[in-house]
């Protein structure tokens, strides 16, 4: 969201197909066996049976009108062809009126292990499973719909808290073990390892105005990861007031980042 790209968007043509080369389709699979041999036992339950009834193929790229199909019969969602980064202002006014923003292109194969930009994998195979789920679906909705009205200067702040949840976000039912529901760790080989199993990162019960509260790094793995019990949890969240909680931790202060600066790239 409104940066800069180094890659180059798909345009679907007058019948909204995209057409990918065989080395694109190729790494779409690769990505998805890659991610089926590590999710069942780390990714959380309505993940893995979304995934399942979304049925993306796995040789090729879907075509984001079949995903749309799938969604706009469970949750009334769709999927919405885009360039990888978009403005917040238009991020928000696509979910807000439950349409997904996908970006068209696929990673390269030099980056398959870690991708600063959200890719069609990332989008779909991360994203759109819990598209199928009501609890996290109303909650990308109401999040659409306070982002489109919010002021300029909440826009990052509303996106600290998409980050904590919707992107990086884990989950623990009372009497059972830690799982991933982030796009970013489901579509990610190495970070939903190490949210789940390594002894680094800081791993909290979810909380609003600490999450708003807390800075992040796109660049590193994280350091903080907030945790629910359920999805109506955020489902709880979609009800509320989510501009009064920005300003309630606007006036409650930022916690120090627990992360090193980014380095500055040498002149």
């Amino acid at each position: 969201m409104g940066k800069s790209t180094s890659y180059a968007s798909k345009v679907p043509d007058k019948n909204g197909q995209i057409h990918y080369t065989d080395d694109e389709n190729r790494i779409w699979s690769e990505l998805y066996e890659r991610q089926m041999g590590i999710l069942p036992g780390r990714a959380c339950s309505a993940y893995l049976d979304n995934l399942e009834k979304l049925d993306l193929p796995r040789d090729r790229v879907p075509q984001l009108g079949v995903v749309s199909e799938v969604l706009k019969d469970a949750t009334g969602w769709e999927v919405a062809p885009v360039p990888a980064l978009i403005p917040f202002t238009e991020f928000f006014d696509l979910l807000s009126t439950k349409r997904f923003p996908a970006a068209t292109f696929i990673r390269s194969r030099d980056e398959m292990e870690y991708l600063q930009e959200p890719d069609v994998f990332h989008e779909v195979f991360g994203h759109c499973p819990l598209l199928l789920d009501e609890g996290f679906a109303a909650f990308s909705h109401a999040y659409g719909r306070a982002g489109a009205a919010a002021r300029k200067e909440d826009h990052a702040m509303l996106a600290r808290l998409y980050w904590f949840t919707v992107e990086f976000g884990l989950i623990q039912r009372p009497g059972k073990e830690l799982r991933a529901y982030g796009a970013g760790l489901c579509s990610s080989i190495g970070e939903v390892q190490y949210a789940l199993d390594s002894d680094v990162p800081v791993r909290k019960p979810f909380d609003p105005l600490e999450a708003l509260r807390t800075p992040y790094r796109i660049d590193i793995y994280q350091t903080v990861y907030y945790q629910i019990q359920s999805s109506d949890e955020l489902y709880q969240l979609a009800q509320m007031d989510l501009l009064g909680l920005i300003a309630e931790a606007r006036q409650m202060g930022m916690h120090p980042p627990t992360f090193p600066p980014k380095e500055k790239a040498a002149s």
